[in-house]
């Protein structure tokens, strides 16, 4: 989720494109980068770091020119670093661009042009771009025809800004499953990946629908579809304020970031999966995975973690146990690393960290490695500490999370969790082929089923309007929802500083049934059909004391009629993998309570995103 920005007017672009980009800080910090062309030549000017290490390169420098894009970076490809930084350039300079998304075949592009002899500066899926464009300009002699060509060989998302040196007065824009809005003003336009970065120039802007490219000169935007004809669309008019505006229009980044997800959640996927020449998938690939011998000598899998990263770890546990027959402990980082774990040369060790600078996690990877174990670290960011240390490492590709509660890295987290369960099953022969291409295909559903969710928040919002006065919130499921119960009720606590816990269904009864009153309610969560009478059981009980009880659930079946206040149904999906489902309804509730009780749930009290001591 990097941040692009373009400029085309009469000003200084160096001076637009800089206060531009400080406006879409929150897209990236890894890195940022600005490309002007003076008219003769294109200047790139970039380094590692926050936007503010960038001002103080240029800040002695006159940049001249008044054409130009910048980026702000949010590592997915190649660690942050001077060279990995947007802009990136042809061989001879003469063409620059900036990328938000992610290109999926870009190992097989690169491969093609490594072998006709192009040097790739930079770990990037961009570079690739850039060398294709250039490849295609030398054949067609025509920047646009180039540009338009070598889109129809990328796969993936993007959003791309390009400048050509020998088209002095035009800037061309494109997108693809990534944001890209047109900012029109008077004798200038703009390029942006949000409209933060447009508001202090202009509000009439064209937002770009899927697989539209923008041409900006100084004076008139043209618009065209992926096959080069000519479109006609409506400017749109923005009556947010700056704020507002970061927030993508929603009220806090919480939310949206809850609705981020099946956007996250496909990014995370997409390149992974392995597909046949019919597009059915039948595999798992982790480009930066290189111990799968490891996976085939393992018995068993230790993972640990703290917080929200820790309860995507006890998910897991189940996922490896029933899909790769693995056994698995789950330990709390914390604990971990003060007792003398007993630990197999064969484990596999797996560390969660959203952040990748989790002091607990960090130590505990440590202690693994100086037993011989094989560690995999799982994590929102490239270059983390986590990320280097490790034997291997997987991205969870969720974009910056700025929200100090955790929703799209933990869906993210327990998503990649999944997906190496199944490729340890298919290597250790505990999956089928079958059963593996049937749980792939499922999985590529469940972003359009969390939209679905998404969809009819409505009913949760009207639920805590009548709830979040309760004195004591208790979640209950079991297996896999007894494990999405923790992270719901952690979530609760966090942000609207309610009393919850989560307790095993059958647990109840043996203590925490004491604590039932009118003034509590019940979380029962219900994904498993053979256990719905179970779970019943526990509902009536709490009932009959006086709690109230919603039920989160895909039952059809009317099993919940009459034992519970409300019922929320998730759309139909295999028990295995419902945990990315029943965990939207408690993040909302979550979220929902917090904005009643008066709180803000982006910056919860006493808490931070990243806890880097002790």
């Amino acid at each position: 989720m990097c941040g692009i920005v373009g400029y085309v007017g009469n000003k200084m672009a160096s001076q637009v494109l800089v206060n531009a980009l400080k406006k879409l800080e929150y897209r990236g910090y890894d890195s940022a980068g600005i490309a002007v062309l003076d008219g003769e030549n294109i200047l790139v000017r970039k380094c590692k770091g926050m936007l503010k290490f960038l001002e103080e390169k240029i800040a002695d420098e006159t940049i001249k020119g008044s054409m130009g894009i910048g980026h702000t970076r949010w590592a997915t490809h190649g660690e942050p670093s001077d060279t990995n930084a947007h802009p990136h350039t042809s061989e001879d300079g003469s063409i620059s661009i900036v990328h938000n998304g992610i290109i999926e075949n870009y190992a097989e592009l690169k491969d093609r042009l490594q072998s006709q002899g192009i040097v790739f500066k930079s770990q990037t899926d961009t570079e690739v771009i850039v060398h294709l464009i250039d490849q295609n300009y030398k054949k067609e002699k025509d920047i646009f025809k180039a540009v338009i060509k070598t889109l129809h060989t990328l796969e993936g998302s993007y959003a791309l800004g390009v400048l050509c040196k020998d088209y002095p007065d035009r800037i061309i824009a494109a997108r693809k499953e990534s944001p890209l809005v047109v900012g029109l003003g008077k004798g200038e336009n703009f390029i942006a990946s949000d409209v933060p970065a447009l508001l202090e120039y202009t509000r009439d802007v064209y937002y770009l629908d899927e697989k539209e490219i923008a041409v900006l000169y100084s004076d008139h935007v043209n618009l065209f579809n992926f096959e080069g004809e000519k479109i006609v669309k409506k400017p749109s008019h923005v009556e947010w304020d700056m704020e507002a505006a970061e927030k993508g229009g929603y009220e806090h980044f919480m939310i949206k970031e809850i609705h981020e997800q099946p956007k996250a959640l496909r990014d995370t996927m997409r390149p992974r999966i392995v597909k046949d020449g019919n597009g059915k998938p039948t595999d798992v690939y982790f480009e930066e995975n290189k111990i799968d011998d490891a996976w085939k000598k393992a018995k068993r899998v230790v993972i640990t973690a703290c917080g929200t990263a820790y309860h995507a770890g006890v998910v897991a546990k189940y996922a490896f146990e029933k899909i790769a027959r693995l056994k698995v402990d789950v330990d709390v980082a914390s604990e971990f690393r003060y007792r003398d774990p007993i630990l197999e040369k064969d484990d596999i060790f797996i560390v969660i960290s959203q952040s990748g600078e989790t002091a607990d996690t960090l130590s505990a990877l440590r202690l693994a490695k100086n037993h011989g174990l094989k560690v995999i670290a799982i994590t929102n960011c490239v270059g983390s500490t986590v990320s280097r240390e490790a034997d291997d490492v997987i991205y969870t590709l969720a974009g910056p999370e700025i929200a100090v509660a955790s929703t799209k890295a933990y869906t993210t987290q327990v998503l990649c969790l999944f997906l190496l369960a199944i490729k340890a099953g298919k290597l250790k022969g505990t999956l089928s082929d079958e059963e593996a291409t049937k749980l792939l295909a499922e999985l590529e559903t469940i972003p359009e089923k969390i939209q679905e969710i998404l969809d009819n928040k409505e009913v949760i919002q009207k639920f805590a309007s009548r709830q979040y006065n309760k004195d004591k919130i208790f979640y209950i499921g079991r297996q896999f929802d007894s494990a999405t119960s923790l992270e719901s009720a952690l979530k609760l606590k966090e942000v609207s500083y309610m009393h919850s816990e989560a307790f095993a269904a059958g647990e109840l009864k043996h203590g925490p049934i004491a604590l039932i009153d009118p003034q509590t309610l019940v979380v029962a969560i219900a994904s498993k059909p053979d256990l719905y009478d179970k779970i019943g059981s526990n509902m009536v009980e709490v009932k009959s004391r006086g709690a109230s009880v919603l039920v989160i659930t895909q039952d059809d079946s009317g099993a919940f009629d009459g034992k519970a206040d409300e019922i929320v149904k998730i759309p139909a999906c295999s028990e295995t993998l419902a945990s990315l489902l029943t965990v939207i309804p408690a993040q909302l509730f979550a979220y929902y309570c917090s904005i009643l009780r008066g709180n803000n749930p982006d910056k919860p009290r006493n808490l931070a995103k990243s806890v880097t001591v002790e």
